[in-house]
């Protein structure tokens, strides 16, 4: 028998699941996304879904809190809720669009004001990069996350 090594290298390895069109995956760089959310619970389905998409996701209970993940993390992609109870979404948007450091990141609203109104308010005037209704399907938030980030050129690296 030979006797423990004093290297003790770690190994990790991250498969995806099983979902349709999902392949290993190993080596490839993992894209930093902030979600901005007041449901811990929300944040962990988010990167449950995403983390098997080779995603990184940083969570923030609440408005506060996400601005200054957004600013010490400056993530590839922020996904930010509209309703929460210390500081509105909307003004967590505007904080980070106002900032030279963080005006660039791309921002996807996920959130369950899905009136058409909202909507056209997010796409057209507040000019986010998406906006995705409560609830969705697992399949719906990889694709638009993949989109929103094929754009600015910072997708992970997919095999599917």
């Amino acid at each position: 028998m030979c006797a423990p090594s004093e290297d003790k290298t770690q190994i990790v390895v991250n498969f995806t699941s099983s979902l349709p069109g999902q392949e290993e995956t190993l080596n490839k760089p993992s894209k930093k996304l902030a979600y901005i959310e007041d449901e811990a619970e929300m944040i962990d389905l988010v990167r449950l879904i995403l983390g098997r998409r080779g995603y990184t996701v940083l969570g923030a209970t609440g408005g506060r809190e996400g601005l200054e993940l957004v600013r010490r993390e400056h993530p590839d992609l922020v996904l930010l809720d509209l309703m929460m109870p210390d500081m509105d979404g909307w003004d967590v948007y505007h904080q980070i669009r106002s900032e030279d450091t963080t005006r660039d990141i791309p921002v996807i609203v996920i959130t369950a004001k899905a009136q058409n109104i909202d909507k056209i308010l997010g796409l057209r005037i507040a000019k986010v990069e998406d906006y995705i209704s409560k609830p969705f399907s697992p399949q719906e938030l990889m694709e638009r996350v993949d989109q929103v980030l094929a754009k600015q050129g910072k997708t992970v690296d997919q095999t599917s």
